[in-house]
């Protein structure tokens, strides 16, 4: 144990981390990761590293009910996903769009307003805005680590910002002694890594430029393009998740909005039920006090169940075509749950090893230095993205730190600078599971928009460190200035203004 709550539980998820962006291969990196952590937490014992790793971690993990839910869920969606394509809505939504959104700046826009539509959580964001536009997208030529970038920047950043989701509700939970939901909504406008990863994302399409490996993706993704047309394959119609499957010639754009209108509606359902909502409890309540993970299950699984009776009383399936997509479906979602169950793995050997109290202590003695207390926010957002990206979790992060900066303010909800930091935690939480390879969010990201997991994470990281960069001049500013208006207007002009320099060097450099 003499390992533990030292700096080095921050190594097995940092070997993790570089390995998979050295080899390209996450799930071998993060199997290496979790046997370093194994091995420290059993002081180098063998076999007591195993007995760790697979009872206390692996078995660990996937008897947790939350995960497990997790996992339901996954595979209700991935079955859905599998329907709609069979039936022929993906197809008849990628025909649609082809009048419809005429650009590739209107399906980059298109695929960002639907991710801030979608705002109740973001592993229902992820598969949803994914399995939609997909067919869009590719339409439009536009790479599936660009779909997969727009889709992790509408997920948790927007999740984070709204009142009304799962996210909400957890980060309410860590605040004690005060009401939680009233500082949550007080931090939204302080929140700068989230609202400036939406300028982000709205100026670079407006710009029709990237950069980085981003850049390089996309260049190649468009010369495969070309050499597909070459070959005179098939066009893409958002039904290519596996070799030729049937898909019904009767499928219509309302077989692809049915089932996601059911989703959102019976998964919000689901959420309130699970907090109490119809034994009593008010809307914001029964949303606080939800179980995001059961209230998921609840809701997709009704809403799989109100597809499949859509499609058989539509006629566009048969009932065996129906069942037949289901365990496609699931199979799917099979490399999206190995790097779940091994990235979960990854976090209980970190927290066996103390990794998150060892981080926390680090901030709590920062904090208890006076002198520091105007760049508490910017040392808390700093603190926040690097705890987020070695655990991988962002809502461990908030847990670990927004209780510390609480104490440091003795809960004094009137004080300006604890909103900020409170925010800056959450904004670095935020910033730090966006970048991590071994993040949950991360990793369904890439599942929704079928890309390689480390290919989405290698051309997402330019973009989320410039944003973070510019979040940390608007932490440091709103420290001193305590305006979130100036702060907030401080950080957009010089967002626009770094794409702006960015464009101009890539443009000399053609």
């Amino acid at each position: 144990m003499e390992f533990t709550n030292t700096i080095w539980s921050l190594l097995p998820p940092l070997i993790a981390i570089v390995l998979a962006l050295i080899t390209k291969e996450v799930y071998s990196s993060l199997f290496v990761g979790i046997f370093a952590g194994g091995l420290l937490y059993a002081g180098f014992n063998l076999t007591a590293a195993m007995e760790h790793i697979f009872v206390d971690g692996m078995i660990g993990q996937l008897s947790d009910s939350w995960n497990v839910g997790i996992l339901i869920f996954l595979v209700v969606l991935g079955s859905m996903v599998m329907l709609m394509n069979r039936a022929g809505g993906s197809a008849a939504f990628g025909k649609w769009a082809v009048t419809h959104v005429k650009t590739k700046a209107g399906a980059q826009v298109a695929t960002i307003v639907l991710g801030m539509l979608i705002f109740i959580d973001d592993y229902f964001n992820c598969l949803t805005v994914g399995s939609v536009m997909r067919p869009v997208t590719d339409k439009h030529g536009i790479s599936r680590e660009k779909l997969a970038y727009l889709i992790d920047a509408t997920a948790a950043p927007i999740c984070i910002i709204a009142p009304i989701s799962s996210w909400a509700a957890a980060v309410t939970g860590f605040v004690d002694g005060a009401n939680g939901l009233t500082l949550f909504i007080r931090a939204i406008p302080y929140n700068f890594y989230a609202l400036l990863t939406l300028v982000m994302m709205f100026t670079i399409t407006y710009m029709d430029f990237d950069y980085g490996s981003m850049n390089l993706a996309e260049l190649n993704h468009r010369a495969q393009l070309k050499e597909r047309k070459k070959k005179d394959a098939a066009s893409l119609t958002g039904a290519e998740d596996q070799p030729h499957p049937p898909v019904s010639e009767k499928g219509k754009v309302a077989h692809l909005v049915f089932p996601i209108l059911s989703l959102i509606v019976c998964c919000v359902i689901g959420m309130i039920y699970t907090g109490g909502f119809f034994d009593g409890a008010n809307f914001i309540d029964a949303f606080s006090n939800s179980d995001a993970s059961v209230g998921l299950v609840y809701g997709s699984v009704v809403a799989l169940i109100l597809t499949i009776i859509n499609y058989l009383a539509t006629k566009v399936l048969s009932f065996n075509e129906c069942m037949n997509a289901i365990p496609e479906g699931f199979k799917s979602m099979v490399p999206a749950i190995l790097v779940l169950t091994f990235a979960w793995t990854l976090k209980s050997m970190t927290d066996s090893l103390g990794a998150a109290e060892y981080v926390g202590g680090l901030v709590a003695n920062i904090a208890d230095n006076r002198g520091l207390m105007s760049l508490i926010p910017a040392i808390v957002f700093l603190v926040g993205i690097f705890l987020a990206f070695a655990t991988g979790t962002s809502w461990g992060t908030f847990g670990i730190l927004i209780p510390i900066v609480v104490n440091v303010f003795n809960g004094d909800v009137n004080n300006e600078l604890m909103i900020i930091s409170i925010s800056a935690c959450m904004a670095g939480a935020v910033c730090g599971d966006h970048c991590s390879p071994i993040s949950d969010t991360t990793i369904m990201a890439s599942a929704g928009a079928d890309c390689d997991h480390i290919s989405h994470v290698s051309t997402q990281l330019p973009y989320a460190f410039t944003v973070a960069g510019v979040s940390l001049v608007s932490y440091v500013a709103s420290g001193f200035i305590r305006n979130w208006v100036a702060c907030l207007f401080l950080g957009i002009i010089i967002m626009i203004g770094t794409l702006f320099g960015i464009k101009m060097i890539n443009n000399r450099h053609k």
